[in-house]
């Protein structure tokens, strides 16, 4: 798979539904789908929508080369009329959304695509995938973030993803308000900082602990974060000050009772004089952990397998339903999963201070807006064309204001209502 198009990620139900249309002449009916959650996993009080920017590229370059097509043919997956149908394959409709950035809710429409049925339904698996995934990283990092109370995390959780899941969670974390990543590849492609230290290998490589950090401090100066805690943390920070002297910039702490650890590193750095050398702790972190480290002398945390799987809620459960064909509302009836029809307006109203209060959602119609109120959708691609689109930075200033604005019950790790009470209403 290339880093720009998804190769051939699509499911097999998806071409079948498009031989059967192009066959009976369906496939080009104007149709609405829209993406939401039925409801927000287990404790959680919001969600994150992340990922749209990655999926907006990702359409924009979806395309059926030849010998995906082949492929097809000739296991009988399409007939030949869906084969010249997907050769000639490029998206021509229109795409709008919630901000990346941006919170839901259960029923918040935070995606609207449009379009032929054939063109909308056959991006089906694309768009879950990347929303579904990045969100739920958000959503996880966003956690994280307000547990740390405003000291620096770092996302660490490479090894425990697929190669490209883990340059896209990185991506998330970051948009989540984390500080740096340790994947490279997406400080490349994202202009994401990056940062880390060398693991337990390096000081096991050499003859004892003071040689390995000699060597680090010699390659990377005094700058740099030196691992303590490979055979004793105490005598380990000794050795860090006694090479690297009192302006070492930081130690990291990966194993252990971190909140009793931390406490005792911190005076003994105090009492080698390293007063300004940070403390990092790692280590199986997740927001609950990270929560109860939080009077402790901690200056950063790494999160490496909870952030990069959801910290339990690797999915952040959203589907893709139709929900118009031509101008007419359809509806699934079946049971628990019923879905409301028609394509939907919402706007976010929030009191004169700023505080979230309600979102709004109008199913065929305008909301009756308030002063306060705040509209949530915005174009992303017309026409088949992507729109101008947020940077990276400007949609992790947008999340932080949006977490800003949900009462702070919200905010909570326990489990509890959603953040912001969502109400739909008839049409005028």
């Amino acid at each position: 798979m290339s880093n720009n198009r998804p190769a051939l990620l699509t499911d097999h139900y998806e071409l079948t539904m498009v031989s059967a249309a192009l066959r009976d002449g369906t496939a080009d009916r104007r149709c609405v789908f829209e993406v939401f959650s039925r409801r927000l996993p287990s404790g959680r009080r919001y969600g994150v929508v992340a990922g749209t920017a990655r999926l907006v590229e990702l359409i924009r370059d979806f395309r059926f080369d030849p010998t995906e097509v082949d492929f097809l043919r000739r296991t009988g997956v399409v007939d030949e009329a869906a084969a010249a149908w997907l050769t000639d394959y490029r998206f021509t409709g229109d795409i709008d959304g919630y901000a990346e950035g941006e919170l839901f809710f259960p029923g918040s429409p935070i995606l609207t695509v449009s379009g032929g049925f054939a063109e909308c339904v056959v991006l089906e698996t694309l768009v879950l995938s990347v929303l579904n995934h990045d969100s739920a990283v958000a959503a996880a990092a966003a956690r994280m973030v307000t547990a740390a109370r405003g000291r620096a995390l770092i996302e660490m959780g490479s090894r425990r993803a697929h190669e490209e899941a883990a340059v896209a969670a990185a991506r998330a974390a970051y948009l989540a308000g984390f500080r740096f990543t340790s994947n490279l590849a997406a400080g490349a492609r994202y202009g994401i900082p990056t940062a880390g230290t060398a693991a337990h290998a390096f000081t096991l490589l050499h003859d004892d602990e003071r040689a390995a950090f000699a060597s680090q401090v010699a390659t990377l100066g005094k700058d740099t974060t030196l691992l303590v805690d490979t055979y004793d943390i105490s005598q380990g920070i000794r050795n860090a000050i006694a090479v690297a002297g009192p302006e070492l910039r930081a130690v990291r702490i990966d194993s252990g009772d971190l909140a009793v650890i931390a406490q005792q590193s911190r005076e003994l750095l105090d009492s080698l004089g390293a007063t300004e050398t940070k403390i990092i702790v790692s280590g199986d972190l997740d927001e609950y952990a990270i929560a109860a480290l939080a009077a402790e002398p901690v200056d950063m945390y790494g999160a490496g397998t909870a952030v990069v799987t959801g910290s339990g809620a690797p999915t952040a459960g959203l589907v893709y339903k139709l929900v118009e064909v031509e101008g007419r509302p359809v509806v699934k009836r079946s049971e628990h999963k019923a879905t409301i029809g028609g394509r939907k307006v919402a706007v976010r109203r929030h009191k004169p201070t700023g505080t979230a209060t309600e979102e709004i959602i109008v199913p065929q119609g305008v909301p009756d807006r308030k002063p306060n109120d705040r509209m949530l959708q915005h174009a992303y691609v017309v026409g088949g064309e992507p729109v101008s689109l947020p940077t990276l930075d400007q949609s992790r200033e947008h999340l932080r204001e949006c977490l800003i604005s949900i009462p702070w019950e919200g905010l909570k790790l326990s489990a509890g209502d959603p953040a912001v009470p969502v109400t739909v209403v008839p049409a005028d």
